[in-house]
């Protein structure tokens, strides 16, 4: 047991510091942009990041979150046990929405869970971000189409019997449903932010 708990930890966190570096925010401050924690809705993420109008930084922010994901599953998986590969996954999530470095006020956790997604199935990652484009070509927001595509990664994987993975979707799900609860809220409303209003994404 004692021997478990030390290989717990060696997954879990590396792959929560590795998750918690904050991209969004690095990448705005080095392109002379200043703290995106100041624009638009205050998330360090790549949604908030395209609102400074620079979408190439966004798409950047976009790739590098997702990939704090996939890389932590992956070292778990090579150097570690197939088994903790989840534990290294829901870690990066958490130090995504989590920053030690930023006081844990972090992101929305959305990239990173899909890079998951991604390094533990690949069929799967291609999925969510299949349903993800397709949901947002018809609301052209970016919250409701992840809520919907994080919401189904679970189903799918189930439906793939890749059961431990649909257990992990399950809870990432309802990590990505608290920490849009404002989103909700304002998509309940009608007054949620879309690029078709031109208000940003």
């Amino acid at each position: 047991m004692l021997h478990f708990s030390f290989y717990f930890l060696d997954a879990a966190i590396p792959a929560y510091l590795l998750g918690s570096i904050p991209f969004g925010l690095m990448l705005t401050r080095l392109a002379g942009l200043g703290d995106i924690r100041k624009t638009g809705s205050g998330n360090i993420g790549a949604t908030n990041v395209m609102r400074t109008g620079r979408k190439g930084l966004g798409v950047l922010t976009l790739l590098l979150d997702g990939g704090k994901g996939f890389v932590a599953v992956y070292i778990a998986q090579l150097l570690l046990h197939a088994d903790l590969a989840a534990i290294a996954g829901l870690s990066a999530v958490l130090g995504h929405i989590f920053p030690v470095w930023l006081r844990f006020k972090g992101g929305k956790g959305v990239a990173t869970a899909i890079g998951v997604m991604f390094a533990l199935n690949g069929l799967l990652g291609f999925i969510v971000c299949g349903l993800w484009l397709m949901m947002f070509a018809l609301t052209r927001t970016s919250s409701a189409a992840s809520l919907g595509a994080i919401g189904y990664a679970w189903a799918a994987a189930w439906l793939m019997e890749d059961y431990s993975t649909a257990m992990l979707c399950l809870v990432l799900a309802v990590l990505i449903l608290y920490t849009h609860r404002t989103n909700i809220r304002r998509l309940l409303q009608g007054m949620e932010h879309s690029f078709a209003s031109g208000s940003g994404v």
